[in-house]
């Protein structure tokens, strides 16, 4: 091996253990017992591992358990949040990348007048920052009486995003014209064209925009911590900030948090792994055959 492919997988390594760490990190903490989280912080491993933390945020200890423990007594409805938030997380992928698809196959095929300047003026918005759009959309969907309900909590991010146009654009740019040419000669019009052939030959693109829509919903905090804050529509996020704040210690219940956190990341982290393969292949894309 070269010099440089040498110091290229260090690099990487560096970068891997810095990215995995602060998770791995979060997982011992979660399994040490609360007694010794300030003792036993010297190795990767904890000395004393339990699944007490886990077992008392899911509410599977009574409350005099969990104070034993160490804990406050609270727990999380993980069952309902994780379902909120799958229900959050589909809806948003879901629309926003067919939405998104129809508006870049818009911007890349058809000819309409301002077209360039629609796109230009869209596209600016990537420079504008998401907590500027936040007030109004609050008064927005507070004005028409969606507070506390999912459709308020989507309703922002449902449409589309400036990113996910401009990206599925660029590769509907690329997609090869004679195919379109035939299509055309067979009856198809620009509809018939977009779902029969360009959505087909874009499900690299598609998958692409999908996940990362789904890990940045998953993730969401702000928005829905403002508009659902009610117990029917709370996601797993807004649920950890309830839990941090029922404890009535004077310092924050690090071990039960950490177990709660190590079980909200599991879903997406599951998804990302079954589905990784084909997302770094969809990266790959090419729109020849």
């Amino acid at each position: 091996m070269r010099t440089g492919r040498i110091l290229g997988w260090a690099v990487l390594a560096v970068i891997v253990v810095a990215t995995v760490f602060p998770f791995w990190w979060m997982v011992r903490t979660a399994l040490t017992p609360a007694g010794d989280l300030f003792t036993d912080n010297a190795g990767l491993l904890p000395q004393n591992p339990t699944l007490i933390n886990f077992a008392r945020v899911l509410g599977l200890t009574s409350e005099a358990e969990a104070r034993a423990a160490g804990g406050s007594g609270a727990h999380i409805d993980f069952a309902r949040y994780i379902l909120n938030s799958a229900i959050y997380c589909t809806l948003i992928a879901g629309f926003q990348t067919l939405f998104c698809a129809m508006a870049g196959y818009a911007f890349a095929r058809l000819r309409f007048p301002g077209r360039d300047l629609v796109f230009a003026v869209l596209i600016s918005a990537l420079m504008v920052p998401p907590i500027f759009t936040l007030l109004p959309n609050f008064v927005l969907v507070k004005d028409l009486g969606l507070m506390n309900t999912m459709a308020g909590m989507v309703a922002p991010t449902i449409l589309m995003t400036p990113f996910a146009v401009f990206f599925l654009r660029q590769f509907f740019l690329s997609l090869p014209r004679d195919v379109e040419e035939a299509a055309i000669l067979d009856g198809n019009g620009p509809w018939g064209i977009f779902w029969r052939i360009a959505l087909p030959m874009s499900r690299g693109p598609l998958i692409t925009i999908g996940l990362t829509t789904i890990v940045w919903a998953w993730k969401d905090f702000l928005w829905p911590l403002l508009v659902g804050r009610g117990e029917d529509n709370r996601l797993v996020t807004v649920a950890l900030g309830v839990f941090l704040q029922q404890s009535p210690n004077t310092q924050p219940d690090w071990t039960g948090l950490m177990a709660a956190s190590t079980l909200s990341v599991l879903p997406v982290l599951v998804l990302l792994v079954l589905m990784g393969k084909r997302l770094v292949q969809s990266l790959n894309f090419t729109g020849s055959k």
